[in-house]
């Protein structure tokens, strides 16, 4: 939720000024999201709306759900560019020690040094079996979520797959998947674990790649009913 609220900020930056400097973070715990950063823009945008409006399409929009995009509290302390990062972007290096004409490199340099790292950068084959997966379980899982076909559950989630690979380096099956669910209280867990099969499981992960050692785990702890910020404090980026 975290990076989506940064992520969606930074959208409507850019939409509005294509050269915003656009560093935003955001936490959230029990009924409150912080905004913070550094943010250089000729844009104006409505962070707060953004927030609710972010947090409302996850599906947030109920005291019970222990979070609610109506009213929670939205706290939002941005500040301008440091002046002395600012100087690294307003005018490149290779321009201030004439060793390029500004025509040639445009003038834009960079004030900051990051690392960045995307589950697309992986091998092929990894992504398109482990990650893939993953990702369209958890894809899948709220569109059943938000299309009514299974109502009780709510916005949180989280999905793994564990993968096998011959000595080639080539996925052979899957050893084992992992998918939590937040749900309403009164269900039972063998209801969700049917429906997570059939609704779920049977509609993304390839039978090809399954076999009678596979392993499936939906809902291991056995409930699920504190989830989102209630249940856990988020930042951007973060990574147990």
């Amino acid at each position: 939720m975290c990076d989506q609220i940064s992520d969606a900020i930074l959208d409507e930056l850019m939409k509005q000024d294509p050269m915003s400097r656009v560093a935003c973070e955001t936490c959230c715990t029990t009924g409150v999201v912080m905004v913070m950063g550094e943010i250089t823009t000729k844009a104006y945008v409505d962070i707060p709306k953004i927030v609710r409006d972010t947090v409302r399409e996850i599906g947030y929009t109920r005291g019970k759900y222990g979070f609610d995009a109506d009213t929670c509290g939205v706290i939002t302390t941005i500040d301008e560019q440091s002046s002395d990062i600012a100087m690294g972007v307003d005018k490149a290096l290779e321009a201030k020690e004439n060793k390029m004409s500004e025509d040639d490199i445009e003038a834009i340099g960079a004030g900051d040094q990051g690392m960045m790292f995307g589950m697309r950068l992986m091998n092929r084959r990894i992504y398109a079996v482990s990650g893939g997966d993953a990702h369209k379980l958890a894809r899948r899982l709220t569109e059943v979520r938000k299309n009514g076909t299974l109502p009780y559950l709510r916005p949180d989630g989280k999905t793994q797959v564990t993968v096998e690979y011959d000595e080639n380096g080539v996925p052979k099956r899957l050893d084992a998947v992992v998918l939590s669910t937040q749900h309403d209280p009164e269900v039972t867990q063998e209801r969700i674990h049917e429906d997570i099969k059939k609704y779920v499981f049977d509609e993304v992960i390839p039978a090809n790649m399954t076999d009678d050692e596979t392993k499936f785990f939906i809902n291991p702890t056995g409930r699920f009913v504190i989830g989102g910020p209630h249940g856990d404090s988020g930042l951007t980026g973060r990574k147990i």
